[in-house]
């Protein structure tokens, strides 16, 4: 009744319209999705590895650790801040995996690290480069990375790849091609 004798009854009518509308508009349960908008989960059998934003999946293509830019690293690895494209590029050249880890493991925990991983390479010496760094081709463990060494040394890249070849698939050959120190 009090505020019935401050506000006239029509003003209280559109007072109280507008709270009730303000009050409907802040509802939780309220679902805020646009009509033309539709789940990308919704009624799909997906699971939610399947739905992950992309932005935390794994690159189709790792950067070199030694010669992508400053610009490369941020586009391609996600939340990368400047202080850390610094520190990647601080340690140059990275000889092995384990040096990556041991220089970035200064900044960063293990599992920050590994993450760094999904999106770099450090270039393979295939008579040079220690098992970690050889376990950075697909599908190759550590027994064959070990393998691998005791062949050492290799008289060409061709004795290299082929002896990689009875580990790997055609595709992770490609990669392990890829990821070989340029010569």
């Amino acid at each position: 009744m009090f505020i019935q004798k401050l506000i006239p009854g029509s003003a209280l009518l559109c007072l109280a319209f507008a709270v009730a509308v303000l009050t409907a508009g802040c509802n939780a349960n309220v679902n805020n999705t646009p009509a033309n908008v539709t789940s990308s989960n919704a009624n799909t059998n997906e699971s939610p590895a399947a739905t992950t934003p992309a932005s935390t999946a794994a690159p189709a293509a790792k950067l070199n650790i030694n010669t992508a830019s400053g610009d490369d690293f941020t586009r391609a690895i996600p939340d990368l801040g400047k202080r850390m494209v610094h520190e990647f590029e601080e340690y140059r050249p990275y000889k092995s995996i384990q040096q990556f880890r041991k220089e970035i493991g200064k900044y960063v925990d293990q599992n920050k690290v590994a993450e760094y991983e999904k999106y770099i390479f450090v270039p393979i010496d295939e008579n040079q480069s220690d098992a970690a760094t050889l376990q950075q081709i697909p599908g190759l463990d550590a027994n064959e990375a070990q393998q691998l060494i005791a062949g050492r040394p290799y008289a060409s890249r061709d004795a290299f790849l082929a002896k990689l070849t009875a580990n790997v698939s055609a595709d992770e050959l490609a990669i392990a091609k890829a990821y070989l120190v340029q010569q």
